[in-house]
């Protein structure tokens, strides 16, 4: 079903069908490819230079490939946990993950188990680890909003601002997609800008954890009620404690790593060599 979406204080407005294309009788949806862009696009960027952080490019595609199957997992498990009554008449509905149903900090936390276990096993520094792919992840969340917005899904209150979206005719609602990418684009800059200049393994990762939640907190309290997964009933959502209580540990989190006295892997840039001695393009540092 194609979908009108207006912005109608910008003068703005076109069909968007959720179905990208058809291969026999198969859909083919925008969400998924958008989602499968932000995954590749995300892995790109976490695996640019990663060897020079002190990670190696293959363990960077093992921890995506096992993180967003290990993600998939906990979003799924972390919706239904907080949404029971919708699969109570049917429990095996618990599986069907294509009709919608996946919680972003659910996702999260399935990447960060997974990691965790990664690492232990391959024995790499975990803090290093995460600071070096959290930067993806945050640009694979910018562009998979936009999923979202494709789905006319997971928008705010009726509004009068400027950017007030109104979705096949009715009132303008907050287009809370479009905030939460541009605050996780925001948050992908700083973080590239910063990165190199972190005195203590884990300082990155925690930042992410602070910007992100800081926004979702915010943006958690503009959303429509309908898509709110509620800790309290009509008083506080699963969603905005987490995003509290993330902020709150990442705070401290960052002060004890700064001023713990476990060494930090810092990138050195490649050694110039002259004349026609070839040169070491990738720093040896060990990162653990």
């Amino acid at each position: 079903m194609t979908n009108n979406i207006a912005f109608p204080r910008l003068g703005i407005s076109f069909d968007i069908d959720p179905v990208a294309l058809r291969i026999g009788s198969k859909n083919i949806y925008w969400y998924a490819l958008i989602i499968l862009a932000g995954f590749l696009l995300g892995l790109l960027l976490a695996s640019h230079n990663s060897e020079k952080r002190g990670i190696k490019r293959d363990n960077v595609w093992d921890i995506a490939l096992i993180g967003i199957v290990a993600g998939i997992i906990c979003a799924r498990i972390y919706y239904v946990l907080f949404a029971l009554d919708e699969f109570k008449d049917d429990p095996l509905d618990v599986f069907k993950i294509w009709e919608g149903g996946l919680a972003i900090y659910g996702g999260i936390i399935g990447a960060v188990i997974s990691t965790t276990i990664y690492c232990i096993i391959k024995r790499i520094n975990l803090p290093n680890a995460l600071d070096v792919c959290c930067p993806g992840l945050l640009l694979g969340q910018c562009i998979g909003r936009w999923g979202n917005f494709v789905n006319c899904e997971v928008y705010g209150q009726v509004t009068d601002s400027l950017f007030g979206m109104s979705i096949n005719g009715a009132d303008p609602v907050q287009p809370l997609f479009l905030y939460e990418s541009l605050w996780s684009l925001a948050g992908v800059i700083l973080i590239l800008l910063l990165r190199d200049k972190k005195t203590k393994n884990g300082q990155v990762v925690l930042f992410y954890l602070f910007w992100y939640s800081c926004g979702r907190l915010v943006l958690e309290g503009m959303r429509n009620t309908s898509y709110i997964l509620y800790l309290i009933p009509g008083v506080l959502g699963i969603s905005q404690f987490v995003a509290a209580l993330l902020i709150l540990i990442s705070v401290v989190g960052f002060i004890y790593v700064t001023k713990s006295k476990r060494k930090c892997f810092v990138p050195i840039p490649p050694i110039k060599r002259e004349g026609n001695e070839p040169s070491n393009d990738m720093d040896k540092t060990d990162a653990n």
